[in-house]
């Protein structure tokens, strides 16, 4: 936690994407401070037809490199969020190639009680994970 959930267009190698995922899972653990294996990421691709990535009439361009990241997390506050994009835009540059302007992040927040682990229980919840990353 938090999860992180990659849409990309198809076409990149396995070790590209191993590059893309250890970037980001980088970014992430430095922004948000959170354990080391503490680690959720899926990547979804799609045809180039079955993913359009806009730029709300910022004037950026979009390549076929584009990365559209869904981060769901416990609440984090601005200053964290702030340098977790920068640090992601800045990790996809050097290690991958990407543009920041190939970069799309949306944040989902939810609570402890939203999370389960495994073996059916909600490990905040029950004191088996720590109240606080």
């Amino acid at each position: 936690m938090p999860l992180l959930r990659f849409d990309l267009i198809e076409g990149r190698s396995d070790a590209e994407l191993q590059m893309l995922l250890d970037a980001a899972h980088r970014a992430m653990l430095a922004a948000f401070k959170v354990p080391g294996r503490d680690r959720y990421q899926i990547v979804h691709e799609h045809k180039p037809s079955r993913l359009i990535v806009e730029d709300t009439g910022l004037g950026i361009s979009r390549t076929e490199k584009v990365v559209f990241l869904q981060v769901t997390s416990r609440p984090r506050g601005r200053e964290a969020k702030e340098t977790f994009y920068r640090l992601l835009a800045e990790e996809l540059e050097k290690s991958c190639g990407i543009a920041p302007a190939d970069l799309v992040v949306s944040m989902i927040e939810n609570t402890d009680e939203d999370w389960s682990f495994g073996h059916g229980r909600a490990q905040f919840l029950t004191g088996e994970l720590g109240a606080k990353e």
